[in-house]
């Protein structure tokens, strides 16, 4: 679906949700109702003519704009180059993952001890991987899906592993909206495949949270993450106390340590 077509239609849902039929927008704007639908029909409509519709409607043409984004096919990962550029430069990687949490230009010269010509340039070299879309007044539009994660295993995970793990693990997890939880249990392999596809609804579920509470303003967010890992897996010191396997079965039971 092209561009201006996903535009109409995010635009055609948001009247229809707003209760706006062609027959009320036409008298709205002066226009015949037949000329309405020729109108979006044809996929016609310059940019003046998309806000008078918007603000006929009373539909917001931000909203209008923000769906036609968000609806436009993403991609859920950045290939292995492009994670590999984000380590390879001082900050790229900060300002990726502050533009997946859509912060704006000022709030990182807010927060960081970043000049603006080096947010500005820093932005401009996500543009060129491909992460963001670069727009007027340094705002961006990014080219990755709500459902974004990092490559399994790949260079940013590996990044993180080495280098923030210890410091996200070395907090109490008892501030509010946080927990940490260590369960063991002993499944079969259908249970943990079904658990791990509950997770993968969980990581559905902060996508969803995130994106709506984009509406929210810069002070009612707060940056969480969700580090989720799930495994078979036994602690080496356990591992070091287990008897020798048997001779007699060949076999041994118990968890696994990979």
């Amino acid at each position: 679906m092209s561009s201006p077509e996903l535009l109409l239609q995010v635009l055609r849902t948001q009247m229809r949700a707003a209760g706006v039929t062609y027959k009320m927008l036409a008298e709205r704007i002066a226009m015949s109702e037949s000329s309405v639908k020729r109108m979006f029909g044809q996929q016609d409509m310059s940019l003046s003519r998309l806000a008078q519709i918007c603000k006929a409607a009373g539909v917001a043409m931000e909203d209008v704009l923000r769906g036609a984004a968000d609806a436009t096919p993403q991609a859920d990962a950045l290939t292995l180059t492009q994670e590999k550029s984000l380590l390879a430069q001082p900050h790229l990687l900060l300002m990726a993952i502050c533009c997946l949490g859509h912060w704006t230009l000022e709030q990182v010269l807010e927060t960081y001890n970043l000049t603006e010509p080096e947010c500005i340039l820093l932005l401009a070299e996500l543009d060129r991987l491909g992460v963001i879309e670069l727009k007027p007044l340094n705002r961006y539009r990014l080219r990755v899906s709500n459902a974004f994660r990092w490559l399994p295993d790949g260079p940013v995970q590996q990044f993180f592993r080495e280098h923030a793990v210890a410091d996200y693990f070395g907090g109490s997890f008892d501030g509010a909206g946080e927990t940490l939880l260590c369960l063991p249990a002993r499944l079969s392999l259908p249970s943990a495949e079904e658990l791990v596809g509950r997770i993968q609804q969980l990581a559905g579920d902060l996508a969803r949270l995130h994106q709506g509470d984009r509406k929210l303003a810069p002070q009612e967010r707060d940056g969480f993450t969700l580090l989720v890992g799930f495994r078979s897996w036994e602690f080496a010191a356990f591992t070091a106390l287990r008897r020798a396997p048997s001779t007699t079965t060949g076999y041994q039971i118990g968890p696994r340590n990979k």
